[in-house]
């Protein structure tokens, strides 16, 4: 099953492909991988998940953030690459939670980008190296923010 189908079975829809907000590119080609630049928790209806892990949200919410970072992220992909079917793997995500000082769940949040990952590449080509850290802030207040590496199919 292709990547685009496994989506659609999944009942994901893509955002917009995230504006860019400053001087970067949301995807970058380099020698067959895909570099992205860190993407926000975008929202369906627009604007961003905010807020601190630990303060205003838990886990839980954590992660459905992380979730939507995903979601954003393969929209970004798509808009570059012109098929999600062309994303071989993902090899490596960097992950980071706009923390309260002593949060110390920082993998359980990111677990949602991860998660999602899983489900749309699949169980081999889905998980790749991980780092999550906590900051002491984000971009406009957001609560996640993840960058990530996917390796392309000729």
């Amino acid at each position: 099953m292709s990547i685009e189908q496994r989506l659609e079975s999944l009942g994901l829809s893509l955002p917009a492909a995230p504006q860019v907000l400053g001087l970067y590119k949301p995807v970058l080609v380099v020698d067959g991988l895909a570099y992205t630049s860190g993407h926000g928790p975008l929202k369906a209806e627009g604007g961003f998940v905010c807020g601190r892990l630990g303060e205003d949200l838990e886990i839980e919410a954590g992660a459905d953030a992380a979730r939507l970072v995903g979601l954003a992220m393969l929209a970004s992909l798509k808009a570059e690459l012109g098929s999600l079917d062309r994303v071989g793997r993902l090899v490596r995500t960097l992950g980071l939670v706009n923390s309260a000082p002593d949060f110390q769940g920082h993998p359980a949040v990111i677990n949602g980008f991860s998660e999602l990952m899983k489900q749309v590449l699949g169980d081999e080509a889905g998980v790749g190296a991980r780092s999550a850290f906590g900051a002491a802030a984000l971009p406009a207040g957001w609560a996640v923010e993840i960058e990530a590496v996917f390796q392309l199919t000729d």
